[in-house]
C-alpha cells in the first residue's frame, strides 16, 4: 500500500498497487496467526490469502481511484493498531479477542502498568511499513520542497511501482476483481458457517481466521437478539432444572446406605450458620498454592493457613470468570450464573435485575453493602452493583489514600473502613452481608516499602514469582488484620467468613511452569495451577476444620453459602448453576474465556477439548500428568456445553432494571 495524489494522465500501474495492498494485509494476519497459534496451518494461510484479497478487491471498487491509496494508508493504520492491540491481549489472555473487547479499552488507564509489561517488541512489526512510508513521506518532501506532491516511493511520476489504477483500469478490469471478490465472500462464508460449530473459541478463530472470527461473533449476536424475544427466563429455569436432575450429582446407593446426601433427607450443614453475619473476601490474583506452602521453611501465607485449619477448605476450586475479569468474580460469586465470555457481565447486564446473594438475604433482613477502592465506574461497577441488589457500596472517595498502588487505597484501608461501615449496618440489630474485594496484591505485585515484607530467598529477587508471593503474604497480612478487628467488636462468632481468590496472577510469558517448578520446589502446571484458587470457609461454632477435596468453581459459592444459612433455593425458587459443595459427590463446572469453552473441572481432571471431545485432552489435578482414557467425561463435557448455553441464555432474558431501580 502507498499513499500518492493520483493525477489525470498518468500512467498508472494497477497490478502492483493491488499486490502491494494484498501483500502487505496478508503478511500482517500471517504475523498475527503466528502470535495466535504459534503455526502455519495450509489451510490458514489460504484463509488469511482469501481474507486479504477479499478486502483489497473491496478497496478497489468502492473507493473512488483519486481517493484509493490514501484510503488504504487510511484503513491500514487502525488495522495495525487492532492486530497489535490483539496480540497484546492474546499475551495476557490467551484467548483470541472479539470486538466486543474494544468496549473494554476505557479501562486500560487504570492498569496501564499492567499493560506495559505485556508489550513485547516483536509485536511492533505490525507497524514497520507505516514508519518506512513515513521515512520515505520526509525524505521525498525534503528533495521536492516545492512539489506538492503526495507520499510516493521517490520514484519518477511514470514509474510509480504502486500508482493506483486509473478509470479504465488498465491491466485489470472490474470484472475480474469483482470475480475475486465473490470467491473470497463466498469462502468466508462457507468457513464462517462450518465454524459456527465449534464451541472452542480458539480453535474456531484459527479455523476461520481473525477477521472471519469477528464475523461470526456478529452474526451469534444477531441470532441472540432474535432468542431474546422469543423466551422468558422461567422457561429456560424449567430446562435447567431437567438437565440439572439428570446429572449424578449424588452418589444415590452410598446416600441411602448412610442415611446422608439424599435428594429427601435434611441436606449436610443446613442451617449451621443460620441468621449468622456473612463477610466475603475476594483476593486478588490469589491462586491456590501459596496457601500451607512454606518458601525455605517460612509460611507465605500463615494467616490463611491458621484459617484454613479452622474452616471448610477446598483445594479444588477454579476461576470461571469472564472477560470482567475482577468484575466477573464479583458477578458469578453473588449469582452462581457463568459469566458468557462475550462480554464483561457488569458492562453488558449491569442494566438486569439480577437473582443475587444480596437480594436473597435483604429478603431474610440483611444489610447489604460491597467495599472496593477503585472507583466504580472502573468495569461498569456502578451498574454491576445495583443489578446484583446491593443497598450500599463503597468505592474510592471513601478511603484514605495511602498510595498503595496505582488503584489507591491499601487492603488494610479498605478493611479499616469496612469495619467502621458493619458498625452502621448492625446498629439496629440486624445481621450484614459484606463483601470486600481486595487489590493489593494486583499485578505487577508492587508492595511499598512501608507495608508488611516477605523476606525473599536471592534467588526470587527481581522476579515476577518473587513479588507475587511478597504481594500474596501482604495480602494474608491484611486479612490477618481484618480478624483481629472482628474479634475486638465481637463480631468473629456471629459471622461466616468466606475468603476466595478472583483468579489466577502468574503470567505464564514470565513462568515457565517448570522454572516456577524447580525455584518452589514444587509441581506447578501452566493450565491446573494458575486457575486454581483457594476457597476457605469458616463457620462459628463448627471448630473442627475440613478439608473437603471435592472439585468445583466459584459457580458454587452461592449454593454453599445459602445450605449454611439455612435458605432453601428450591423453596425461594432461585435458580442457580453451581452446586453445594457440601452436598455433592461428583462435580463438574465449566471454564471458558482463558480456556476454551467445554473446558471443564471435575472427577480430579481439567479437560480442555479440541474441536471437540474426541480430541480434547485431560490433566490429573493432583499429580498433573496426562489423562489418556477420556470416556469416563463426555458425560461431563456434553452436560457442561448444555448448562453454559442456559446460563447464557437465562442472564439474556432477565429483566432490565427500570430508572432508580435496585
Amino acid at each position: 500500500m502507498n499513499l500518492i495524489t493520483a493525477r489525470q494522465g498518468i500512467s498508472r500501474r494497477p497490478d502492483r498497487v493491488f499486490v502491494g495492498v494484498a501483500c502487505i494485509l496478508f503478511a500482517k494476519l500471517l504475523l498475527l496467526r503466528w502470535f495466535f497459534f504459534s503455526e502455519f496451518q495450509p489451510g490458514g494461510i489460504v484463509i488469511d490469502l482469501s481474507t486479504a484479497l477479499g478486502l483489497t478487491c473491496l478497496l478497489e471498487l468502492l473507493v473512488p481511484h483519486r481517493w484509493r491509496t490514501r484510503a488504504a494508508w487510511i484503513a491500514n493504520l487502525p488495522l495495525s493498531f487492532l492486530f497489535f492491540a490483539a496480540a497484546v491481549y492474546h499475551s495476557y489472555f490467551g484467548s483470541v479477542p472479539t470486538y466486543a473487547v474494544l468496549t473494554a479499552l476505557g479501562q486500560v488507564p487504570e492498569v496501564g502498568n499492567v499493560v506495559s509489561g505485556l508489550i513485547k517488541p516483536i509485536y511492533f512489526l505490525f507497524f514497520v511499513d507505516l514508519l518506512i512510508a513515513l521515512v520515505r513521506f520526509v525524505w521525498t518532501r525534503a528533495r521536492r520542497r516545492g512539489n506538492r506532491g503526495g507520499l510516493n516511493f521517490g520514484a519518477r511520476k511514470s514509474e510509480r511501482p504502486f500508482a493506483s489504477w486509473n478509470e479504465t483500469a488498465t491491466r485489470m478490469s472490474r470484472i475480474v476483481v469483482s470475480v475475486v471478490l465473490v470467491v473470497c465472500l463466498l469462502l468466508s462464508g462457507v468457513w464462517i458457517n462450518r465454524g459456527l460449530a465449534i464451541s472452542n473459541e480458539i480453535v474456531r478463530a484459527e479455523n476461520v481466521g481473525f477477521l472471519n472470527y469477528q464475523v461470526s461473533t456478529a452474526i451469534e449476536k444477531r441470532q441472540e437478539r432474535e432468542f431474546i424475544a422469543s423466551t422468558t427466563p422461567e422457561e429456560i429455569a424449567a430446562q435447567v432444572k431437567t438437565l440439572q436432575q439428570s446429572f449424578p450429582f449424588v452418589d444415590q446407593k452410598a446416600a441411602s446406605s448412610s442415611g446422608g446426601k439424599s435428594s429427601s433427607s435434611v441436606p449436610a450443614y443446613f442451617g449451621a450458620a443460620e441468621g449468622k453475619n456473612v463477610i466475603v473476601v475476594q483476593m486478588e490474583s490469589f491462586q491456590n498454592f501459596p496457601i500451607n506452602y512454606k518458601l525455605d521453611g517460612t509460611e507465605v501465607t500463615p494467616n490463611l493457613n491458621k484459617l484454613a485449619a479452622q474452616s471448610f477448605y477446598f483445594p479444588h476450586i477454579f476461576q470461571q470468570i469472564g472477560q470482567g475479569n475482577t468484575s466477573d468474580a464479583e458477578f458469578i460469586s453473588n449469582t452462581s450464573i457463568y459469566p458468557t465470555g462475550k462480554i464483561a457481565m457488569s458492562t453488558g447486564y449491569g442494566d438486569r435485575i439480577i437473582p443475587s446473594s444480596p437480594r436473597l438475604l435483604e429478603d431474610k433482613g440483611y444489610k447489604t453493602a460491597t467495599f472496593q477502592i477503585n472507583s466504580a465506574t472502573f468495569w461498569d461497577r456502578n451498574q454491576l452493583y445495583p443489578a446484583l441488589g446491593f443497598q450500599n457500596y463503597y468505592d474510592k472517595p471513601n478511603y484514605d489514600n495511602d498510595h498503595f498502588n496505582n488503584f489507591g487505597a491499601s487492603d488494610e484501608e479498605m478493611y479499616r473502613v469496612g469495619l467502621e461501615k458493619i458498625d452502621e449496618m448492625r446498629a439496629d440489630g440486624s445481621p450484614f452481608y459484606a463483601q470486600f474485594v481486595t487489590t493489593s496484591s494486583h499485578a505487577p505485585f508492587e508492595v511499598p516499602e512501608q507495608f508488611e515484607q516477605f523476606a525473599l530467598p536471592e534467588r526470587l529477587q527481581g522476579t515476577q514469582l518473587g513479588s507475587y508471593l511478597n504481594a500474596q503474604h501482604y495480602t494474608d497480612y491484611a486479612l490477618g488484620k481484618l480478624i483481629e478487628g472482628l474479634k475486638a467488636k465481637g463480631l468473629w462468632e456471629n459471622t461466616v467468613l468466606l475468603v476466595y481468590g478472583d483468579h489466577g496472577g502468574l503470567s505464564t510469558a514470565e513462568n515457565d511452569p517448570a522454572w516456577v517448578s524447580s525455584m518452589l520446589g514444587i509441581s506447578y502446571d501452566a493450565n491446573v495451577s494458575r486457575f486454581n484458587i483457594p476457597l476457605i470457609v469458616h463457620v462459628p461454632g463448627i471448630e473442627q476444620g475440613k478439608k473437603v477435596e471435592l472439585s468445583g468453581g466459584q459457580m458454587d459459592f452461592v449454593p454453599t453459602l445459602m445450605n449454611l444459612l439455612g435458605i432453601s433455593l428450591d423453596q425461594e425458587k432461585h435458580l442457580v448453576f453451581g452446586r453445594d459443595l457440601l452436598n455433592t459427590d461428583r462435580n463438574a463446572v465449566g471454564i471458558r474465556y482463558y480456556l476454551p469453552t467445554g473446558s471443564f473441572v471435575g472427577d480430579g481432571v481439567l479437560f480442555i477439548p479440541g474441536e471437540g471431545f474426541d480430541d480434547g485432552t485431560a490433566i490429573d489435578l493432583d499429580t498433573h500428568e496426562p489423562v489418556t482414557n477420556l470416556e469416563p467425561y463426555r458425560e461431563d463435557y456434553e452436560y457442561i456445553l448444555q448448562l453454559m448455553k442456559l446460563s447464557d441464555d437465562y442472564v439474556k432474558v432477565l429483566p432490565k432494571r427500570g430508572p432508580g431501580q435496585k
